[in-house]
């Protein structure tokens, strides 16, 4: 269920966030890539188990705030991954919604297939 969670997350959520340091902007950082949903998922699990420690002390460093603007880039590239794939899932979803309407085997197997595939990456 946190899995589902964090896909309507991601697409309820904007990229751009900035952290400023003595009101100049930080360094750009990249963030951790995240090439399949797989990654992703790990990258964002990971990225908010590192911003809950954070965050949670009574007073955040300069050097925390670094490191929190360091893993807001990854949570962000993770963000952006499992919003392309769920866009992709849900077109799988609708083809095996219309194969089944016209009672297209093929369709449904080959769609539901691949639908499923990614899908497991979200509910494991």
């Amino acid at each position: 269920m946190k899995r589902i969670a964090l896909v309507m997350l991601a697409g309820l959520l904007g990229s751009g966030m900035a952290v400023a340091d003595q009101h100049e902007r930080a360094d750009h950082f990249e963030g951790k890539e995240a090439k399949t949903l797989e990654e992703a998922v790990t990258n964002f699990s990971e990225g908010n188990a590192r911003l809950a420690e954070l965050i949670s002390a009574d007073s955040i460093s300069n050097e925390q705030m670094g490191e929190i603007h360091m893993v807001t880039y990854t949570i962000e590239n993770a963000l952006q991954k499992i919003d392309a794939e769920v866009e992709a899932m849900a077109v799988s979803l609708e083809e095996v919604h219309l194969g089944s309407e016209t009672l297209d085997q093929e369709r449904v197997a080959t769609n539901g297939a691949d639908f499923l595939e990614a899908a497991q990456t979200l509910v494991e």
